[in-house]
């Protein structure tokens, strides 16, 4: 049980890691998008799309390790007054009850979704805008995928902390 977080842990680590980078891209072309448009009164949809393309695929492709890190929505208000064993448990019921039937509801639903923009190799509506909005909606099952397999790496976590 132990090799398989760890492989997912480095694996969202991995992942994680690589796509912050998508942050700083971001703001730079950002502001490359403001001083066309403000300074030299130039729009650039492709630039625009860019931004949100990274955007969504930083989100998408983080999702695994921002639960690994626990940078995630929690209640502090009621986990901080828990115990050990308590937080364990509410790990374990959280991933059954919640995490669990989400990530799999995503991953199911995806799948013709992703698959028909597939089928039209879907591309921007707007005028200039760019194409491979097929490629950015297939990162909805991946993203599903991701949180999964972390959200059972944190609940074996839990399952041998309490067992120890």
């Amino acid at each position: 049980m132990k090799l398989i977080h760890q492989t997912v842990d480095q694996l969202s680590s991995a992942i994680g890691i690589s796509v912050s980078w998508f942050a700083l891209i971001m703001v730079i072309i950002t502001a490359i998008v403001v001083v066309f448009r403000y300074f030299l009164n130039l729009g650039s949809i492709p630039l625009q799309e860019t931004i949100v393309y990274l955007h969504g695929a930083l989100i998408m492709l983080a999702i695994g390790f921002a639960l690994k890190n626990n940078a995630h929505v929690r209640v502090d208000v009621i986990h901080r007054r828990l115990g050990t064993r308590q937080k364990h448990w509410i790990e374990i019921l959280g991933f059954a009850l919640f995490l669990l039937p989400v990530a799999v509801l995503f991953l199911v639903t995806s799948f013709s979704y992703v698959s028909f923009s597939w089928s039209v190799l879907e591309s921007s509506s707007a005028p200039g805008g760019l194409p491979g909005v097929f490629a950015l909606k297939t990162l909805i099952p991946v993203m599903a995928l991701l949180l999964l397999m972390q959200g059972i790496s944190q609940t074996l976590k839990a399952i041998e902390a309490l067992r120890s």
